[in-house]
């Protein structure tokens, strides 16, 4: 196997926005802390050492406790448990949806970042201990974005009526899905079955996976954990200050030429019980929950998050709040529509006394097995080649490889030239002419465009075996059109190679911002 890296720039698949903040372009320097190298720590270290309380390290082991009851613990999650009692541990924290039998590929990429990200950290800083952690959104309502997943180009997807935090809802309905799906899936089968609800299954099937390798999985829908939010909440609820930081940020990124990611309202929580996760909004004096008879007065509303905060679900704006405030974490590792809207973020954190993350970018991956590669050899695509957009690659390809002329441009600069001056004669003539000569001038460069398309149809004709070739490696790198990681499970190379997580753990380097390219 070999991994080679390309920039992201290179793959077409990345917003402007990503580039420019992996590229430190120095417009984007204000929205984040530090930048996601490696000596970026020392310092993240020391600031967050002296801005997580004690308390809250020993609400969250406590918490972790009592999450893992009843799981058989590798010995890395009992030590890595034990060692987040020591001020001298940190953790590195990703968070992902719990979509069926973990969704999309990048979702492993994602786990593999943190993990190796610890690992090279703990060589430069080896006083210290870092701890990878998978964040579950145990809250987040959007069944439908994690109901289906796609294996061996078939999409599987689990019917069920439930409503809600999706981490709630009960496994009973994966028993017909289990019995539909080919190869080994004996992990997710014991978590599905043995297991009552979906947070609790997702829990045991990553411990299976990634449990050797000291992964901790963090559930935030935990009531004692809400309570180290209690006066965020509050901030929110009545004082509305996290939008007035984000409208602040988002009018400085509109003006730098960026599209914020996400939105702010004046409350970002949703009220949260069983089967419901609906918006809390104000309407005068009473607080509503939308969709529902519950109100609140101020007092009563208060009261609650005192009494019950695990009534209270942050939103996309206040949830990376609450993770910072509840872990001693030094980075958080995202894809790019996350990195993105973290940056929208580091003044709600600075008016909360919270140390803002270093925001690492998940490791990105394009695997290439071995009748892909052979594929590829024999049409001599370069590497770069492969992450042309389909159309424009079947041209560039047929262009390369034709020993016929297919463009007119040397027809098209003699054209241009002739009614240029056509143009200038005419304009001593008569001025109105120059209207026609300039219509007539688009009329042939037109003429000339329909020549090339006809050429170019024909000469695909003539190739079509080996465009055939080039279709089959874009339909198995961009499944449906986009790109693997984004649309594949791994479950794809995982049934036939039982050693691929192994092999992304020694291929990805979390702290080599570019993209990788594995042949396997």
């Amino acid at each position: 196997m070999k991994t080679q890296k390309l920039p992201f720039e290179k793959t077409n698949a990345f917003t402007p926005f990503f580039v420019d903040f992996v590229s430190q372009k120095e417009s984007l320097q204000k929205f984040y802390h530090r930048f996601p190298a490696k000596e970026s720590f020392a310092d993240q270290i020391q600031e967050k050492a002296k801005n997580y309380p004690q308390h809250n390290r020993n609400t969250l082991v406590a918490a972790l406790h009592k999450q893992y009851e009843g799981l058989t613990l590798s010995e890395a999650v009992g030590q890595n448990l034990k060692a987040l009692e020591s001020e001298k541990t940190f953790t590195i924290t990703t968070g992902h949806q719990l979509n069926i039998f973990t969704g999309p590929l990048y979702f492993i990429y994602k786990i593999v970042a943190v993990i190796n990200a610890c690992k090279e950290l703990k060589a430069l800083y080896p006083d210290y201990n870092f701890v990878p952690v998978y964040w579950m959104a145990t809250e987040d309502h959007d069944y439908d974005e994690i109901k289906s997943f796609r294996l061996y180009d078939k999409k599987y997807t689990w019917e069920t009526q439930q409503a809600g935090a999706v981490g709630r809802f009960h496994t009973e309905e994966f028993k017909q899905l289990l019995t539909e799906i080919p190869g080994n899936i004996e992990v997710f089968k014991k978590a599905y079955t043995q297991h009552n609800t979906l947070a609790a299954a997702v829990r045991a099937y990553i411990n299976d996976l990634f449990g050797a390798e000291g992964l901790l999985v963090v559930d935030g829908d935990d009531k004692t954990l809400k309570a180290l939010f209690k006066e965020v909440m509050k901030d929110d609820v009545f004082k509305h200050t996290a939008k007035e930081k984000v409208d602040k940020t988002n009018t400085e990124l509109e003006a730098l030429g960026y599209k914020p990611q996400i939105f702010c309202r004046e409350i970002n929580f949703f009220y949260l019980d069983n089967q419901l996760r609906s918006r809390i909004e104000q309407k005068g004096d009473v607080f509503e929950v939308v969709d529902t008879p519950l109100k609140f007065s101020a007092q009563e509303l208060e009261q609650l998050i005192e009494t019950n905060p695990e009534k209270f679900s942050p939103n996309v704006i206040l949830r990376p709040l609450y993770e910072e405030v509840i872990m001693p974490n030094l980075a958080y590792c995202g894809g790019p529509a996350e990195v993105v809207y973290w940056l929208q973020l580091k003044d709600v954190f600075k008016y909360f006394n919270t140390t803002f993350p270093i925001l690492l970018p998940r490791s990105f991956g394009l695997v290439i097995d071995e009748p892909t590669q052979r594929k590829i050899e024999r049409s001599g695509l370069g590497l770069e080649e492969i992450f042309l957009e389909k159309n424009y690659l079947f041209n560039h390809y047929i262009l390369k490889l034709s020993r016929e002329k297919l463009l007119m441009n040397d027809e098209r600069d003699l054209i241009e030239k002739q009614f240029a001056a056509i143009k200038q004669q005419a304009s001593k003539i008569d001025l109105s002419l120059s209207l026609m000569i300039a219509a007539e001038t688009r009329r042939m460069q037109k003429s000339l465009e329909k020549i090339e398309q006809k050429f170019l149809k024909a000469e695909k004709r003539k190739q079509s075996d080996k465009l055939g070739q080039i279709e089959a490696i874009k339909n198995a790198l961009y499944p449906k059109g986009s790109l693997q990681e984004r649309t594949d499970n791994f479950l794809n190379f995982y049934q036939s190679n039982p050693n691929f997580i192994k092999l992304l753990l020694e291929s990805f380097d979390p702290f080599d911002l570019r993209f990788n390219v594995i042949y396997l």
